[in-house]
């Protein structure tokens, strides 16, 4: 057995090895040592203070698969990956793979060849992994996005109520959770939901002391964005609401000569989505302007300045998102820009997305009866889904349709794939029948046989791309084959650049009426609620933007910053400031505007700027040169 001297001595190696870190952060090792000697573990971290290598890297050390727990695919998809690229085995289980990849995986697992797998709460109570798993030797059971157990946390999933029941039946397997964003409220429905026996708690301070928070009131936010760019040559990330807005911000910036900023969102193609992240990983001054699509697993240290364009859904959201800058410890920034008609805009378009009873039902039975699912009734394959039918047969908003589609894919009742992703294929005959079909036919499937391997034993993902590039066969043709292939039974086609559902959950209806209903009404009620606190955190002009966010966590005797927006504003108030001296300096440089000076002053209080340029401007220090700019005189 190995000794406990050795055995700290592998920790660190192992830590190095493949993190290629000499030391653990915060309560890490503590987290790890909790692990390792088997004990229910909960652990309550904030954005940025490494979660995830809390249960990496004791899956390395123990004997068997690590079970970890995870409420989004993207998120999965984004550890495993990064995990690969460590040279570390990893899986995920979802709905989008088949049976035939889902084996693979299960018997790398019983081989122990695979550390962490990664899975949905929903794949709980899955029959064919549940009866898999008894041949799997597990290490712990590892749940991440904890909070998602309760009805008071950020993103309710009733899935998660899946792991107590799992846990009953294996009951000598510990259990960590972890979180980043729980009130005391859902940290204590944590621990009896998943009836975590006496666990060892690691809760940190959500106070970030390097993280400096300017919340401002702005009519042109471009010009505003362009001004804090213009002065700084560091990497960030600026966070819109829509796809578009991505787009629009970023072409404003490049045309104003600003060429480190890129935009970013879940509407591109995942080798554009790399192409643009590993730019942005591997840059010290690059800029990416995103959706919140960008950011689940960022692992960059030197963001030094996040920019809220508009307003995030609540107070946990904005917290994680400001907490992706600064991770090195360096002083930082996040800056959220808003205005009075936006909020009101915002409460609007919160209401209109929310269908009443009648309408959610109205989408849900459109649903079923446009690919003629009976009640009871679960197909198997994938259907291309037109939205716009939706609309036009249920006469109700993108929005209102969208939230539904959402919510039904967020409970796991249906798969909806709303992103661009490649295309999938499966040949239905057995591949000595094609010689029997039309001979247009038959040799539009060849050609797809020889360019596309695999086809004939399981679905495969693939690049109508690349068979254009092979066969000089524009793709819109490529594609129109394979639909009139479809249409005649010969294969199953997905095209990965339109919508698709696939239902995971038998139609019933009585689900649909009562528990379904009930429970999207009370997700809607908790997002206006949260978004009613956000809504008072940004108007609040009177207390410290960083202790009304530790309060909000049930940090109640916390102290203020000393270093936001309203610390600054407070602190000019009362005392002034004499910056006359620095402002003398920059305008030697150049003329410039209160902004810029502002900008230029480390974010100093446009009253406190404007105070000191008074008593220049009347000691004919400085001189106007038009209403906005000034000058040495």
């Amino acid at each position: 057995m190995i000794s406990q001297q050795d055995f700290q001595e592998l920790k660190f190696k192992t830590l190095k090895y493949f993190w290629g870190y000499d030391n653990f952060r915060d309560s890490q090792e503590a987290i790890i040592d909790s692990v390792i000697n088997e004990k229910d573990t909960l652990v309550l971290l904030p954005t940025g203070a490494g979660k995830s290598l809390c249960y990496q890297l004791p899956a390395l050390l123990k004997e068997g698969t690590c079970l970890i727990i995870s409420p989004l695919l993207a998120l999965m998809k984004d550890q495993v990956g990064q995990l690969k690229s460590r040279g570390i085995e990893a899986e995920y289980l979802s709905s989008e793979l088949d049976e035939y990849d889902a084996e693979g995986i299960y018997d790398r697992c019983k081989e122990g060849l695979t550390k962490m797998l990664y899975i949905s709460p929903e794949r709980l109570t899955n029959k064919q992994f549940l009866q898999n798993i008894e041949e799997i030797q597990m290490s712990f059971i590892a749940v991440d996005e904890a909070h998602c157990i309760s009805e008071w946390g950020q993103d309710f999933r009733p899935s998660y109520q899946n792991i107590k029941e799992f846990r009953k039946n294996n009951p000598k397997i510990p259990c960590l959770a972890l979180t980043a964003t729980a009130t005391p409220k859902v940290l204590e429905e944590i621990k009896s939901k998943l009836e975590l026996k006496t666990p060892q708690v690691f809760q940190k301070s959500f106070r970030r002391d390097n993280i400096r928070i300017f919340t401002e009131e702005v009519s042109d936010k471009f010009q505003k964005i362009y001004d804090i760019l213009k002065f700084t040559r560091q990497s960030g990330i600026i966070y819109v609401r829509t796809r578009r807005e991505t787009e629009l911000l970023c072409e404003f910036l490049q045309k104003n000569q600003l060429k480190n900023v890129d935009f970013f969102h879940a509407g591109l193609t995942v080798k554009e989505k790399n192409a643009k992240q590993m730019i942005w990983n591997n840059s010290d001054s690059h800029v990416l302007i995103s959706t919140n699509a960008f950011g689940m697993g960022i692992d960059k240290d030197n963001v030094r300045f996040v920019i809220h364009y508009s307003p995030a859904p609540s107070i946990e959201n904005y917290y994680q998102e400001i907490g992706r800058s600064g991770r090195d410890g360096q002083e930082s920034f996040a800056f959220l820009l808003w205005d009075k008609q936006e909020l009101s805009n915002f409460d609007d378009i919160l209401k209109n997305q929310i269908p009443n009873k009648a309408e959610f039902l109205k989408i849900i039975t459109y649903l079923y009866s446009i690919f003629q699912v009976a009640e009871f009734e679960m197909p198997e394959k994938v259907f291309q889904l037109n939205l716009s039918g939706i609309q036009n047969f249920t006469k109700l908003s993108s929005a209102k349709i969208k939230n539904v589609l959402n919510f039904l894919h967020n409970q796991e009742i249906i798969y909806f794939n709303d992103h661009k992703s490649l295309s999938s294929l499966q040949l239905l005959m057995q591949p000595d029948e094609i010689d029997q079909i039309p001979h247009k036919d038959s040799y539009f499937l060849e050609l797809m046989l020889r360019n596309v391997s695999g086809i004939t034993a399981h679905k495969v993902m693939f690049s109508e791309q690349q068979v254009s590039n092979k066969i000089g066969v524009s793709i819109h043709l490529i594609k129109e084959r394979l639909k009139e292939l479809q249409q005649k039974g010969y294969v199953e086609y997905v095209d990965g650049a339109l919508s698709s559902i696939k239902f995971l959950k038998p139609r019933d209806e009585r689900l649909n009426n009562s528990q379904y209903w009930k429970l999207f009404e009370h997700i809607q009620k908790n997002k206006i609620q949260k978004w009613e606190e956000m809504k008072f955190y940004i108007e609040d002009d009177r207390h410290c933007k960083m202790k009304l966010i530790l309060m909000y966590f049930g940090e109640k005797k916390s102290k203020n910053c000393g270093k936001c927006s309203v610390c600054e504003k407070n602190k000019q108030s009362i005392f002034g400031k004499n910056i006359s001296g620095e402002i003398m300096n920059i305008l030697n440089k150049k003329p410039s505007t209160i902004e810029e000076l502002s900008l230029q002053l480390n974010y100093q209080s446009k009253e406190n700027i404007l105070e000191n340029l008074i008593y220049l401007l009347d000691s004919g220090k400085v001189k106007m040169l038009n209403f906005r700019t000034y000058a040495i005189a």
